[in-house]
């Protein structure tokens, strides 16, 4: 197994004192990340948004590279300079560019629905693939912006305080944050960098009501969520691997690690599955899965109901979260596996059939007890990977064509297989990613519910000098149209959907270079936003900060509490944040 790879692009040290810019300087360049762990590698340098590059003429002073939402272009720690993530490639007065947040050709592309059934059970024979001619139908769309009202349907909500996407009550439902009499918060408790010989994975937090768990070095630590007081330590012979976003009703989740730390004779491998009472503080159980005469290496994980299911190119597996039984796993020489499953409130596997040359991907929603596939579709040929963003409803994301990092979005009936819409979004118009070629599970500023999806347009101009802005826009779940909602960040500031609560979305702000973060709750109905927390603008709480940003970082939001943690722990001598995790709030 290969090391986890350096944390993603962090922002070099500020020059000078917090306050007006001042020209920044180069900083020096790290190694160059590795694959490995799902996670993203940085990006390559693209023009920047729609705009000419200046000439080298005299002007403004330039403002500050070192912090993300910090006043124009930033450095990259790689040598690259990179715009923000989803910045257009066309030049300005291109015909092609987009409005913010909305497309220039319709999302929605009329697509084939293929259902069908693919056997009784996970350990099903080889599939029958049948390659269906596909027609897409370009439709044009003249003037501009497209309105189209939403349809309002419902999603039922299930209990993932740390998922980065869920799903949501009735459009305009009441959530259950409140919203405080004064928003301005302040640091709770940091926990501090752990010591690494080497760059480690601490992926993995979650919050239940009587605890905030986050990994750390060969750990898992339980913190009093308002006043940071260790409550529990669970202790790992190696470093975790993959953690399931999902908490079920009694506060459970589940991992995996490696049994013993990567060295240079010997590599540990993620073989190691453990249920995690998050409360208690306590390992339910541990297991090792065979394929052969060798243990399954496993980078997926999820919880479901009662279910913890794996998925890896060797075969799936699941367990009965409570006991520890097995429910199916891997079947020597079958010729379809389970990548990965996505769960919550239903279970759903991201499963591949056929060889190298003539793969396809399909996305069935099947019994979390018994493996029986209850509805499939069958993605189209040439899509490689896809990721789940939500199981109820169900949404998955992939990559389609040659744009590797614009996502497209299927937004699937999982009680019969049938595509509902397929929705664009190119990457030069909007924000969200995910990882599908390893992590099923893992996206980041994408959530589902209220029969939408919800989206950060990309990163444009603000109406200040340097300044950069964007907005949450939506996308109904049927129709695959915009609904025509729209919430505006503010001027410097970056908006990222979190999670629904109830019918409001609640999302994150990122700050410019002279403001704390926010927290806001946008109704679902009326898409007004409203302050739940705002941080400190102090430079030094400003720094811990930026160094966590929601393209990379963990963010969990509840009971009016925002925590931000790291995914690797550093060298002490790295530059990069000296905080693992930071949690703000008004007080109680």
């Amino acid at each position: 197994m290969t090391q986890p790879p350096p944390p993603p692009p962090n922002q070099p040290p500020q020059q000078g004192g917090f306050g007006p810019p001042t020209p920044p300087q180069q900083p020096p360049q790290p190694p160059q990340p590795q694959p490995g762990y799902g996670y993203p590698q940085p990006a390559q340098p693209q023009p920047g948004y729609g705009y000419p590059q200046p000439a080298p003429a005299p002007q403004p002073p330039q403002p500050p590279q070192s912090g993300y939402g910090y006043p124009g272009p930033q450095q990259n720690p790689y040598g690259q300079q990179p715009p923000a993530y989803g910045h257009p490639q066309n030049p300005y007065g291109q015909p092609t560019q987009p409005g913010y947040g909305y497309p220039g050709q319709p999302p929605t592309v009329p697509m084939q629905p293929q259902p069908g059934q693919s056997g009784g059970g996970r350990n099903n024979s080889v599939l029958l693939i049948v390659v269906a001619a596909v027609v897409a139908i370009a439709l044009i769309v003249a003037g501009g912006i497209w309105y189209a009202s939403s349809s309002g349907d419902d999603g039922k909500s299930h209990n993932t305080a740390s998922s980065s996407g869920g799903t949501g009550g009735k459009t305009g439902s009441g959530g259950k944050e409140k919203v405080p009499a004064d928003p301005a918060g302040k640091v709770l408790f940091e926990v501090p960098m752990p010591h690494a010989n080497d760059l480690i994975s601490t992926i993995g937090s979650w919050l239940t009501d009587k605890v905030y768990a986050k990994s750390g070095v060969n750990e898992i630590v339980g913190y009093d969520p308002a006043k940071g007081t260790k409550l529990w330590t669970i202790k790992l012979p190696g470093p975790l691997c993959a953690a399931s976003k999902h908490v079920t009703d009694d506060d459970k989740t589940a991992i995996t690690y490696q049994p013993r730390p990567d060295t240079k004779t010997s590599i540990g491998g993620c073989t190691q599955i453990a249920a995690i009472d998050l409360d208690a503080g306590t390992k339910l159980w541990t297991k090792t899965v065979k394929s052969g005469d060798y243990p399954v290496d496993y980078e997926n994980v999820t919880v479901a109901q009662r279910t913890v299911a794996l998925g890896d190119s060797e075969g799936g597996a699941a367990f009965d979260l409570d006991s520890g039984k097995p429910l199916w796993l891997p079947k020597p020489g079958d010729d379809c596996y389970d990548a990965g499953y996505g769960g919550g409130a239903k279970l759903v596997a991201v499963r591949h059939c056929g060889d190298i040359d003539n793969e396809r991907v399909s996305i069935q929603t099947i019994d979390p007890k018994t493996g029986k596939v209850l509805s499939e579709y069958k993605m189209d040929p040439g899509i490689e990977d896809a990721s789940v963003v939500s199981t109820e409803p169900l949404v998955v994301a992939a990559e389609v064509g040659d744009e590797s990092d614009a996502l497209d979005y299927f937004s699937i009936d999982n009680k019969t297989g049938k595509l509902l819409a397929h929705i664009s979004a190119p990457d030069n118009t909007y924000g969200g990613k995910c990882d599908g070629s390893t992590r099923i599970e893992d996206c980041h500023q994408i959530v589902v519910g209220n029969g939408k999806l919800y989206l950060p347009t990309a990163e444009h101009d603000g109406t200040g000098e340097f300044s950069r802005t964007n907005e949450i826009v939506s996308f109904d779940l049927h129709t695959g149209k915009p609904t025509g909602q729209r919430a505006e960040a503010g001027d410097g500031y970056t908006l990222s959907p979190l999670r629904m609560d109830g019918g409001n979305l609640i999302a994150y702000n990122e700050p410019p270079y002279d403001k704390g973060g926010q927290v806001v709750s946008i109704d679902g109905g009326t898409f007004k936003s409203t302050k739940l927390l705002e941080n400190p603008s102090t430079r030094s709480v400003h720094d811990v900060e930026i160094d966590m940003l929601p393209e990379f970082a963990e963010l969990l939001f509840a009971n009016g509490r925002l925590y931000m943690s790291e995914v690797h722990a550093r060298k002490a001598s790295s530059s990069y944040g000296k905080d693992l995790a930071v949690a703000f709030g008004t007080g109680g």
